[in-house]
């Protein structure tokens, strides 16, 4: 179909513990060879909440390299290198407005689907030292995304990623992150969300909740992280 974008890097992480009180993967370092890439991701991935992060749905985490000059200039005293946001895949020649859920990619032997674009958590803040780092993510709209694997396959950072299929040309990545986190409640884009099938059944549910209730759930422990008690000297 004419689209694709270079890979730029390719990258895994060990789920180690940061000292911070949990487990993390957002350390991941780069792989030149080729790798398996099955339903749950890449052979060696790990995730350190499993509740939260991976499965089938997220398997691949996409972060576009043209991102990292906006983050650089934001905040220049951040040595912002990649897999800075714990990406899996960087790429060049592909964003949010460009891409649409459901989109089905070429890479390697492998196929992939658009799912979700990420949603952004506070072990990013807590990573950088940046408070209100995620918060900031969800309101310019550099989330990147997450594919689900239709065909598992060997990858490696050599070959592209080549659009094959696009099925939900009127809505972008970009648009589902405007729907989704920026006007929450308005009805029109969380229905549009709702009647797309390639959207992760965990957003779809999450969309089916707001439309039922007017209601929209609370972001807190996932943009500011669990409340932690606080020690008496």
């Amino acid at each position: 179909m004419g689209k694709q974008a270079e890979v730029t890097g390719l990258f895994i992480g060990k789920a180690l513990d940061e000292g911070r009180g949990y487990v993390s993967a957002l350390d991941k370092a780069p792989i030149g060879a080729e790798v398996w890439l099955g339903p749950l991701g890449l052979e060696g991935d790990e995730q350190g909440d499993s509740r939260h992060h991976g499965g089938p749905e997220r398997a691949v985490h996409l972060y576009p390299s043209e991102h990292y000059q906006l983050w650089r200039q934001q905040y220049p005293q951040r040595e912002w290198a990649r897999p800075a946001f714990g990406e899996n895949l960087s790429s060049r020649g592909l964003v949010e407005s460009q891409v649409c859920l459901g989109d089905i990619f070429r890479w390697g032997d492998a196929l992939l689907q658009v799912s979700q674009p990420r949603s952004p958590c506070y072990r990013l803040a807590e990573r950088w030292e940046l408070p209100g780092l995620a918060q900031e993510m969800q309101n310019n709209g550099l989330c990147g995304w997450f594919f689900r694997v239709l065909r598992p396959g060997w990858v490696s950072s050599e070959l592209p990623l080549e659009l094959v299929q696009r099925s939900h040309p009127g809505l972008s990545v970009a648009q589902a992150i405007r729907s989704y986190f920026q006007f929450p409640l308005e009805r029109g884009g969380l229905q549009q969300l709702l009647a797309c099938e390639a959207l992760s059944e965990r957003w779809r549910h999450s969309v089916a909740r707001r439309l039922a209730s007017g209601l929209l759930e609370d972001w807190r422990n996932r943009l500011e992280g669990p409340a932690r008690p606080v020690l008496s000297a």
